[in-house]
């Protein structure tokens, strides 16, 4: 019977790139993966699957069976500048092993992530597949999210996270496995970085032992504090006389409440640097706490508190326009 061309077998373009091909080639393993799919020919099309994934991935392989076809293996097994463009001997090369099944198990050229990774990967806190492991070597590494406050990185915290992972029953079949874990949030910890639980993942089919869980922590916006490395900003709103004429004002951390002091001619959008109020760093010591003024004017004024402000115009020499009458607004307005 004659063989499918690879192009054709993965659905891609001569041209496609090995990041288009590995894509393809997790597409359809997700249906074509004989745990998943009952149908009678789905196993051999997912041997046909991964031999062409195998050839078309790998450069040197690719390059022999455009220009040979089917015959790829013997132009390399024969060497000669027949097998190699340029006219250089090509190295004897062992023919490549097809992705899938054999006498009911896993050849040792089968790539775990690349079948189960979208199929296991789920979002929140269900787990997923990460990492290569050839001829079963390695068990599967399963992901994780869990969302923290602010103030849990701030002091460190326990959180509960229901884990959903997958394993392989003694059917063949894919069986959903739910387990429930206290997981530790160390201090200063950054949003994104991976906590790694040691046999904490999902079994494989022949392992001896569970894989790992990597569990990204994602940091959910705070509504007083943002952060900057190990610095925390908040904005504290003062008023113009505030500003203008120096005041002392409260000022919350996570410490609790400390008193500030506003020096005078301050302008909106100054700066006041708290040492050692910011994050805690994992390896000790702690960042700035920074705090940004925002003079806010009055909505309404009474009449003894117009009457002032309108001598104080008759009064003043200031004139904001003074220099820039007018400009563009700042990024992001």
């Amino acid at each position: 019977m004659k063989k499918r061309d690879y192009y054709e077998i993965l659905g891609v373009s001569r041209s496609a790139s090995v990041e288009e091909i590995q894509r393809a080639y997790r597409r359809l393993a997700r249906t074509l993966h004989p745990d998943v799919n009952k149908d009678k020919d789905a196993e051999k099309k997912f041997k046909e699957l991964g031999e062409a994934r195998e050839v078309l991935k790998d450069p040197e392989k690719r390059k022999l069976y455009d220009r040979f076809g089917h015959r790829w293996q013997q132009a390399a097994e024969s060497g000669g500048a027949s097998a190699r463009p340029g006219g250089r001997e090509s190295r004897r090369q062992r023919p490549a092993s097809a992705s899938g099944f054999s006498s009911g198990r896993f050849e040792s050229s089968f790539h775990w992530e690349d079948v189960v990774e979208d199929l296991f990967r789920q979002g929140g806190a269900a787990g997923g597949v990460h990492g290569e492991a050839r001829g079963f070597e390695q068990p599967p590494v399963a992901e994780a999210e869990v969302t923290v406050s602010l103030a849990d990185v701030f002091f460190g915290a326990t959180r509960t996270i229901t884990l959903q992972t997958y394993g392989v029953a003694a059917d063949g079949s894919v069986a959903p496995v739910q387990r429930t874990l206290q997981v530790k949030i160390p201090q200063g910890i950054k949003d994104g970085a991976v906590i790694r639980l040691a046999g904490q993942g999902g079994p494989g089919s022949s392992w001896g032992r569970n894989g790992d869980l990597h569990l990204r922590v994602r940091i959910a916006p705070d509504p007083q504090f943002a952060r900057d490395g190990q610095d925390l900003v908040t904005v504290v709103a003062v008023s113009p006389w505030e500003a203008l004429l120096g005041a002392t004002i409260p000022v919350r951390t996570f410490d609790g409440t400390v008193t500030v002091r506003v020096p005078k001619n301050s302008q909106n959008g100054t700066r006041l640097r708290l040492r050692g109020k910011g994050m805690p760093g994992r390896g000790g010591g702690a960042g700035d706490l920074l705090v940004e003024l925002e003079v806010r004017l009055p909505e309404k004024l009474d009449a003894e508190e117009e009457r002032l402000l309108r001598e104080l115009a008759g009064k003043s020499r200031f004139d904001p326009r003074q220099g820039v009458a007018q400009k563009r607004p700042r990024a992001g307005e």
